[in-house]
């Protein structure tokens, strides 16, 4: 969809997959895309309904939150559209593991037994535990790789004080335990996520998407162990599949490598397995929908008009 005129727009931003337009420099309307990205660049075709799957997951998860912190969201007039408060956002995100999996498990293979500023521990194998769930935060990149960073390198180049890190690292991990639990009784495993976070004033509230497939990884829960015994690979539901079909293509977003070609049929793939992750996450049945832009843009303005009379 291309991008939108609003009545009081005062900012618009083209993420990666969400365009975010600013209304009257309080309210942030944010639609979600179907486009696909991995490895901080975005693929060539579009994934039908994955827009929707990821707002209605995340307006789920902010929902079943909200009495752990306050979160940015107000309402979702449309299946792909979220409205809520405009935040100053901190250009850090919380990336909470519970398994050494993914990039962890990249740099760990290395040799690297440090991330973030997190020693690590030895022996474990791919997909384990961690005794408890570590913090490795990355600097939000406007364009390009996000970098990982330190706690101790937040606090002294300034993108949040002592006490705004304590605030954030108690936030991430009980929404991370949350989140656990939420899908634990879905026969599922919370991997690892990220968490952004925004100001209002003093107060400190929960940004974006959360437990989404674009934002966290999830495994299947039945046969976990067994597989970890065998040295097998875990039956997941996340956005990882992506990330390995293109590491099998040799395209891991560096210079001078080019995305491998989508297929109908992939992209297909690609959009039932988000659907599959929603229907199991929720514990309901996927409604697809298609609005047209006219419809679109008349529900959000129905209710920015709503919102402006409170």
């Amino acid at each position: 969809m291309a991008s939108l005129i609003l009545p009081n727009q005062t900012n618009f931003y083209q993420g990666k997959v969400r365009d975010v337009y600013t209304i009257d420099n309080h309210w942030l309307v944010m639609i979600a895309s179907d486009r696909i990205s991995a490895f901080d660049v975005i693929l060539p075709r579009l994934v039908p309904f994955k827009g929707q799957v990821l707002n209605q997951i995340a307006a789920y998860m902010l929902d079943a939150t909200k009495e752990i912190c306050p979160n940015w969201l107000l309402d979702v007039p449309a299946p792909t559209v979220s409205i809520g408060k405009k935040c100053k956002p901190f250009r850090v995100e919380m990336v909470v593991r519970g398994n050494l999996t993914g990039h962890a498990w990249r740099t760990y293979s290395e040799g690297k037994k440090e991330l973030c500023g997190i020693r690590l521990p030895d022996g474990m194998k791919e997909n384990d535990y961690f005794p408890s769930p570590i913090i490795t935060p990355s600097t939000k990149a406007e364009t390009g790789h996000d970098q990982d960073i330190s706690k101790e390198d937040i606090i002294q180049h300034g993108l949040a004080t002592a006490a705004e890190w304590e605030v954030l690292e108690q936030y991430a991990l009980k929404l991370f335990a949350k989140g656990k639990e939420i899908a634990s009784k879905r026969g599922l495993i919370l991997v690892d996520t990220k968490y952004e976070f925004g100001k209002i004033g003093d107060e400190i509230h929960l940004m974006d998407e959360i437990h989404t497939p674009d934002s966290s990884r999830y495994f299947y829960a039945d046969g976990f162990e067994e597989r970890q015994r065998k040295n097998e690979r875990q039956k997941q539901l996340s956005k990882e599949f992506v990330r390995e079909w293109l590491i099998e293509n040799n395209f891991m977003g560096k210079e001078g490598q080019v995305v491998p070609e989508m297929s109908n049929k992939w992209v297909d793939t690609i959009s039932n397995r988000y659907i599959e992750l929603y229907e199991k996450v929720i514990g309901q049945p996927f409604h697809p929908q298609k609005l047209s832009e006219e419809e679109i843009v008349q529900k959000i303005n129905d209710r920015l008009i709503e919102l402006k009379g409170l």
